[in-house]
C-alpha cells in the first residue's frame, strides 16, 4: 500500500522474530496465539518504541490532516463516539449552551453529560412523504443563535443517517457570523469529497471540526475514526487535551495502521473505488424502483442541500411487506443489511462491496418482497427520527440526580434518566433530562412489538423506565 507507513511497520513487526516481554499478554507466542491473536498489536513496542521516538503515529495523523484539508488530526480507536465527545469537551466549558440537531447520535448526549453542557435542540424538517428527516434549514440555526447569544457551539450530523446533507457552507457562515464554531459528526461520510460526483465533506464546506468513522464506508478496522479540526475558531491545544483525556493509554496499533491504510487507499485509488460504488448504487436504485410499491427514498424537505448518491434507503410501505421479514430472508441467504425495520431497510454500499454481492442482493430482493407482499400502508418513520421531546433539565443534572424505576405508564410526565434508543440508527428517542410523553412511549412500545431492538436502557422490554426521583 503506497504511503501507509503504519501498515508497513505492522507488517514488518509481524514478520520479525520478536521476544515480547510487554503487553499484550499472549505475546504472539504460537503456543497461545493463533493467526487471529497475532493481529493484536500495540502501538508501542510493535509499530513504534515505548517513547514513540519514531513519530510514526504523529506522521500518519499529519498525512490524514493534509488529505482532509485540516490543521490538526487525531486517530481514534473508540469510534466516532470518542471523537464526538472529545470534540465537545475540547470546544466548550461546563454549563455552556450549545445549539444541537435533535437527530444526533447517542454519543453526543453522553458528551453533554460529561461536559455539563446545556443543549438547545433544533429539529430538521421532516419529509412529509416518508417521515424521514430532511436537512437542517439555515434559518433555524440562525434563529436559535439569535435566541441564545450565549451559545458556545453548534453541533450537526452531516450527512444524516439517511444520506441527507444540509447547506453546511451557509450554516458555517451563520455560525461564524455569531462567533461560534460549527462542529460536525460526519460518521457516515468519510468517503465524501474524494470523488467529483460526491458532495464535499463538512470541513471543506467551512465546519471547524469533523468526526469521521473510517470503518463505516472505508476499509479500516471496526472502532476506527478520525477527529479533524481547523484552527480558525478552535483552541487546538485544548482539543488535544480533551482527546487525550478520553483516549486509552493502550491503543491498538493494528487499528491505527488500518486508518493509515484506508487514508492511503482513498487518496491513491479513491476515485476508482468510488466509481464502482456509485455504479453499484445506480444499479441497485434502478432495479429496486422497478418493483411495484418499492421506493428508494430521497428525502425531499426544506433544508436538503445535497444527497449522498451512494446511500440506498429502501421503503417497503407501498408493498405492504415487513422489512424485518425481508431482512430475515436476506440473513438466511447470507446477506447482511446495515439497518432494517418494518418500513425500511438499508444495504450499505461501502467501498468493499463486490459486484457479485450486488448480483445476489438483486436476485434475492424481488422474490422476498413478492413473498412478503401485503396491503400497502402509510409511510411511518422510526420514532428515532421523529421524536419531538421537551427538555426538562440538563442531561448532566438528570444523569446525576436521584433516580427511581417506575412502570412505563407512570413514567409519562416524568423526567427521563436514561437513554432509550431504537437501534439502529442510534438516535435516542428519549435521553436524560427529557420529558417522557405518551406519544414517545406508545411509539417505542409499538416499535418493540414490531421487532425493533430497543437499546441502552436498563429494561429493553419497556415495562419500566428509570426517571428522576421527585
Amino acid at each position: 500500500m503506497p504511503d501507509a507507513a503504519l501498515d508497513d511497520a505492522a507488517r514488518e513487526f509481524l514478520a520479525a522474530d520478536i521476544a515480547s516481554f510487554t503487553t499484550p499478554g499472549h505475546g504472539r507466542n504460537p503456543l497461545i496465539a493463533d493467526d487471529f491473536l497475532r493481529l493484536d498489536l500495540p502501538l508501542t513496542s510493535a509499530i513504534d518504541d515505548l517513547r514513540e521516538s519514531k513519530g510514526m503515529l504523529q506522521a500518519a495523523e499529519a498525512r490524514a490532516a493534509r488529505a482532509w484539508g485540516a490543521d490538526w488530526c487525531r486517530f481514534v480507536v473508540n469510534g466516532s463516539s470518542q471523537g464526538n465527545q472529545a470534540m465537545a469537551l475540547g470546544s466548550t466549558r461546563p454549563g455552556a449552551t450549545v445549539i444541537v440537531s435533535r437527530t444526533i447520535h447517542k454519543s453526543l448526549f453522553a458528551a453533554f453529560v460529561l461536559g455539563g453542557l446545556d443543549p438547545v435542540f433544533v429539529r430538521p424538517e421532516l419529509d412529509p412523504a416518508t417521515g424521514l428527516p430532511g436537512g437542517m434549514p439555515t434559518a433555524r440555526i440562525a434563529t436559535a443563535l439569535a435566541e441564545h447569544p450565549e451559545a458556545a457551539a453548534v453541533f450537526l450530523t452531516e450527512p444524516s443517517y439517511v444520506g441527507v446533507l444540509s447547506d453546511v457552507s451557509a450554516i458555517a457562515a451563520t455560525c461564524h457570523g455569531a462567533g461560534v464554531p460549527l462542529l460536525v459528526d460526519g460518521a457516515w461520510g468519510a468517503h465524501l469529497g474524494f470523488h467529483p460526483a460526491l458532495p464535499p465533506h463538512a470541513l471543506a464546506s467551512g465546519a471547524d471540526a469533523l468526526v469521521l468513522s473510517t470503518h463505516k464506508t472505508l476499509p479500516a478496522f471496526t472502532q476506527s475514526a478520525l477527529l479533524l479540526a481547523r484552527a480558525d475558531s478552535l483552541d487546538l491545544r485544548r482539543l488535544a487535551e480533551a482527546f487525550d483525556l478520553l483516549n486509552t493509554t493502550s491503543p491498538s496499533g493494528a487499528i491505527y495502521a488500518s486508518i493509515d491504510r484506508a487514508r492511503a487507499l482513498l487518496e491513491h485509488d479513491g476515485v476508482a473505488l468510488l466509481d464502482r460504488t456509485l455504479q453499484q448504487a445506480a444499479r441497485v436504485r434502478t432495479a429496486l424502483q422497478a418493483i411495484d410499491g418499492v421506493r428508494v427514498v430521497a428525502p425531499d424537505a426544506p433544508g436538503v442541500h445535497a444527497l449522498d448518491p451512494t446511500k440506498i434507503v429502501v421503503s417497503l410501505d407501498g408493498t405492504g411487506a415487513d422489512g424485518f421479514a425481508v431482512e430475515a430472508d436476506a440473513y438466511a441467504a447470507g446477506l447482511r443489511f446495515e439497518m432494517a425495520d418494518r418500513s425500511l431497510f438499508v444495504p450499505l454500499l461501502h467501498v468493499g462491496v463486490a459486484d457479485a454481492w450486488v448480483d445476489r442482493l438483486l436476485e434475492l430482493l424481488p422474490a422476498s418482497i413478492e413473498r412478503r407482499r401485503g396491503t400497502p400502508r402509510p409511510p411511518r418513520a422510526s420514532i428515532a427520527f421523529t421524536a419531538d421531546t421537551e427538555p426538562a433539565m440538563s442531561p448532566r443534572d438528570a444523569f446525576f440526580a436521584e433516580h427511581e424505576r417506575v412502570a412505563i405508564a407512570d413514567a409519562i410526565g416524568r423526567v427521563c434518566a436514561e437513554t432509550v434508543t431504537p437501534y439502529p440508527p442510534g438516535i435516542p428517542a428519549l435521553a436524560p433530562g427529557e420529558l417522557v410523553t405518551a406519544h414517545v412511549v406508545d411509539a417505542l412500545r409499538d416499535e418493540r412489538a414490531a421487532g425493533s431492538r430497543i437499546s441502552y436502557c436498563s429494561d429493553p422490554a419497556l415495562d419500566t423506565l428509570v426517571v428522576v426521583r421527585r
